[in-house]
């Protein structure tokens, strides 16, 4: 997670909400990502897209079976319908996202057994240390630093 906590670090250098996300295959990083939403214009743009993608180059495969997904935020439903799509096999995610998250906050797609695959999840790990970059974002933001 802390891999995932300095990915979240640059986007928040970036001016980009501060989410991170690494991929883990083997007891190595084979893809990270940071939000580059606002940098690239690009709705998808979002840290674990970015770094599956990486991940998914990486292996040369587009199934990323066996693999854990570090991100800092849970990951709304975009992204965690990629991660199913990608076969991970468990997703570690820092802080709830009461307003998106689909690990179940808002909802839990996990529990519905969609693409016939299912996904270890689990939440709150350096949960605190995820939510301080968010709050210094938003505290930028609101003094209009970025």
């Amino acid at each position: 997670m802390g891999e995932a906590l300095r990915e979240a670090r640059k986007g928040l250098d970036q001016g980009e909400v501060p989410i991170g996300a690494v991929v883990v295959l083997d007891g190595r990083i084979i893809g990270r990502g940071h939000n580059e939403v606002e940098t690239r214009s690009l709705v998808s743009a979002h840290a674990e897209m970015l770094a599956v993608e990486e991940a998914s180059r990486t292996v040369g495969d587009w199934r990323l079976d066996g693999a854990t997904v570090y991100v800092t935020v849970e990951p709304c439903h975009m992204c965690l319908g990629a991660l199913f799509l990608s076969r991970v096999e468990r997703i570690v995610f820092a802080a709830n996202q009461p307003r998106s998250g689909a690990c179940g906050s808002v909802d839990d797609l996990g529990q519905r057994g969609l693409y016939g695959h299912s996904i270890e999840m689990t939440g709150g790990v350096m949960k605190e240390e995820s939510l301080l970059l968010l709050r210094e974002f938003f505290t930028r933001l609101r003094n209009e630093e970025i």
